[in-house]
């Protein structure tokens, strides 16, 4: 019998079949997102020589294009039609495919609250080993299939149901209620989220909360505690990827030199992955075990007494698993790997890509001096390249932690509530200075194996985790017309 909580629904009734097929169609809509890619010298001076292979590249590239306005477009007609309360009432504000929404409060001097979404979504590798076709949008008695399903497209339709629903019911925020649907989110937000972030920042927008995905609740993630753990997000990491690159003169390999470029390359990726960067406590992990501390065994209740003498050992403690060693340390990961071009030719150039997930209190720049002292090699170079982020400055629970916290415990009873640090990359960030207080998280129960969907084959969502996340927007936002509760 599976122990899987996605394959078994728990408490909780799961949404009809209309508002299941809304969030379907939505997964039916392609709009992939897709990292340009990061060519290596040889590959660019390839390019650079052959005007026609420059032209044909162009050319396809100018077709995907045209292709994903369509389903951009294809996604933003089914929002319009599915919810028309909202709009027909909110303010609607396009950035290309990004959508800014207006909610006006009774008062609007002031903004209660800044929910975030984006409607882009990863490729789906290898269709094939899928149970259903990624874009099919297939709805069952339990799930709703399809690439997005959990990342991101259920909270856009999520929020959408919510508020249509508020409308519906007559209500209204006290202070002005901001929702930001971005398009390009997997690549970063360099223009959805970031212009809508420039457009509030020009208007002095500064939100009590700021709401966008990261956290879940999770089961069996956490040694050693056996309620679902609730962790609320409250900042991320960094981001940085790293090329090492080594340059030889090449020749023929029946007389190799002492080291090939490749060589000399795997060397200098093996020292590096060999010496992370090192463990170390923030004060997020602090609070964080702070609040899961009533939920463990006895031992460790009694060790955690101790947190500041014990912190190394809680430190390797956290180390031993990947999913908890991303808290305590800026990880390391080899991801790309190039060079050579024949079995029996030295290579001129060879070249790594290193990608890390930076630790608050470490920055870009102390990744780079890492990597130097730790290649030590003057032969081979070592450069940023793509997007780089420095991770959220101060990261900690805010004023409206609490209300999130309370709706938390209100849509799932049975969780231990916690804070955390989002390891990967989030829309987040470009809004960090426009709320008092930043949460990511959705109320939604996840095992090990269901997190493996998000990016993965067979991304899925329970009906009853959809109806969870419906119902955690629909009290958020009557929270938000209560007297005093976005104060």
């Amino acid at each position: 019998m599976s122990t899987n909580l996605e394959s078994r629904p728990s408490s909780g009734d799961p949404v009809d079949d209309a508002t299941a097929e809304r969030l379907a169609v939505a997964l039916r809509c392609v709009t992939v997102s897709r990292e340009e890619r990061t060519f290596s010298r040889e590959e660019t001076a390839a390019a650079g020589a052959e005007p026609d292979a420059i032209e044909a590249r162009t050319s396809l590239d100018t077709e995907a294009q045209t292709s994903l306005d369509t389903e951009f477009r294809r996604l933003g007609t089914h929002l319009e039609k599915s919810f028309p309360r909202v709009h027909a009432e909110l303010e609607l504000e396009k950035f290309g495919h990004s959508r800014l929404y207006t909610w006006r409060g009774i008062d609007d001097t002031r903004t209660a609250a800044l929910l975030l979404a984006h409607q882009d979504v990863v490729p789906a590798d290898e269709p094939g080993r899928w149970t259903h076709p990624p874009f099919a949008g297939v709805v069952d008695e339990e799930f709703i299939w399809g690439r997005g399903a959990i990342d991101d497209k259920s909270r856009v339709t999520a929020i959408l149901e919510a508020a249509e629903s508020a409308l519906a019911a007559g209500l209204r925020p006290r202070h002005t209620v901001y929702l930001a649907f971005g398009h390009d989110e997997e690549v970063f937000g360099d223009t959805g989220a970031v212009r809508m972030a420039d457009r509030l920042r020009a208007r002095g927008v500064r939100a009590d909360l700021l709401l966008d995905e990261g956290g879940v609740i999770t089961d069996g993630i956490v040694r050693d505690v056996r309620v679902p753990v609730a962790t609320i997000m409250v900042g991320e990491k960094g981001y940085a990827t790293v090329r090492l690159s080594v340059t030889d003169t090449g020749g023929h390999s029946s007389m190799p030199g002492r080291e090939t470029a490749v060589g000399r390359l795997a060397r200098a990726v093996s020292r590096v992955q060999d010496r992370p960067m090192p463990l170390r406590i923030t004060p997020v992990v602090t609070d964080m075990l702070a609040r899961l501390r009533p939920h463990l065994p006895t031992a460790k209740r009694r060790l955690l007494g101790f947190a500041g003498a014990a912190a190394p050992v809680v430190a390797r403690i956290l180390a031993a698993t990947p999913q908890t060693e991303s808290l305590v340390r800026t990880t390391t990961a080899p991801t790309v790997i190039r060079g050579g071009v024949k079995a029996n030719v030295l290579p001129q150039q060879a070249e790594a890509l290193i990608n890390f997930r930076i630790l608050p209190g470490d920055s870009v720049d102390s990744v780079l001096a890492h990597c130097r002292r730790t290649v030590r090699d003057s032969r081979v170079s070592i450069e940023l390249v793509g997007m780089s982020a420095e991770p959220s400055p101060s990261p900690a629970p805010g004023p409206q932690f609490d209300l999130i916290a309370e709706i938390t415990r209100q849509v799932a009873p049975e969780a231990a509530v916690t804070t955390g640090l989002v390891p990967g990359a989030t829309d987040s960030r470009h809004y960090d200075d426009l709320a008092a207080t930043r949460c990511n998280f959705a109320p939604i129960r996840l095992t090990a194996a269901d997190l493996e969907r998000i990016h993965g084959t067979d991304e899925r969502l329970s009906r009853v985790n959809y109806a969870r996340l419906i119902e955690f927007n629909r009290r958020l936002f009557t929270a938000l017309a209560e007297p005093g509760r976005s104060n």
